[in-house]
């Protein structure tokens, strides 16, 4: 049984805990194959400073939308680092409004990238996975309970969960574990850009779980995967909240919710 990885694939890896992560498992003597939409200079020659000669180290420009594109990149990675042996996939985007403002345009492109893509890397990396293979993907906690404005952003994180549950049917007879990661917010250059436009009720729902630096975050997230945990929740607040979710009637937490919005809508 392979004990730990030494293959592996990172989606999302140009930013935030994609980049850290990565940054982090070259760290312990791993090959790793990066993909995103595009890296900056900055961030190639942090990642190749980060790599041994010993070791190796590719990047993989693609869009996770487009299933033939990154199929072909995932091969391309294989030749050039091996097969994987641990895949994660962080790569996502988070476009928030309320439902009478949002366009179906902004729905689908949030729900294009974060469900559909998280399936075309699966489905590019199965062929590859052997037994003892591990796919880790990022979902959140808004894939576990909602917020407002955050529509599309739910949907397609709920349906990552839905994904994971399948997958691990599917998959658990040819001995490859899957795991979904729910984070709450993360200090991520995605959230920082989105705070300077959010709705002060988003906030402060999303506040009652917690905020973590990726530093934090990544932390946890190896933790589990070395664990093999089929759920991550990084944070001590985001597991009461996912334990409160699981076993707590809906109208209890239904009562919080609209204590919170009534209180945001009044100011």
């Amino acid at each position: 049984m392979m004990a730990s990885p030494n293959t592996i694939f990172i989606t999302g890896g140009g930013s935030g805990m994609g980049l850290t992560l990565a940054l982090r498992y070259l760290g312990q003597g791993k090959n790793i194959a990066v993909f995103d939409l595009r890296f900056s200079d900055e961030v190639k020659a942090k990642l190749e400073q980060a790599c041994p000669a010993t070791q190796k180290l590719s990047f993989h420009t693609a869009n996770v939308c487009d299933g033939e594109q990154l199929t072909e990149e995932v091969n391309q990675a294989v030749n050039a680092i091996g097969k994987p042996q641990l895949i994660i996939h962080c790569a996502g985007i988070l476009l928030a409004g309320l439902v009478s403002e949002q366009s179906q345009q902004e729905f689908e492109k949030v729900v294009s990238i974060n469900l559909f893509g998280t399936r075309n890397m699966v489905a590019a990396c199965l062929p590859h996975l052997e037994t003892d293979g591990h796919i880790a993907m990022i979902s959140s906690m808004a894939g576990v309970t909602g917020n407002y404005t955050y529509s599309a952003y739910c949907a397609s994180k709920f349906g990552v969960m839905g994904l994971a549950k399948v997958l691990r049917m599917e998959l658990k007879p040819k001995g490859i574990k899957v795991s979904v990661i729910c984070p709450p917010e993360v200090s991520t250059p995605m959230v920082t850009e989105e705070h300077k436009s959010i709705n002060p009720i988003t906030l402060e729902l999303k506040l009652v779980a917690g905020v973590l630096t990726v530093d934090e975050a990544v932390n946890a997230i190896m933790a589990g995967i070395e664990a093999k945990k089929p759920i991550i929740v990084p944070g001590a607040k985001a597991k009461l909240i996912y334990f409160l979710n699981r076993y707590m009637p809906d109208f209890i937490l239904n009562s919080v919710v609209d204590k919170v919005i009534k209180k945001g809508l009044a100011k």
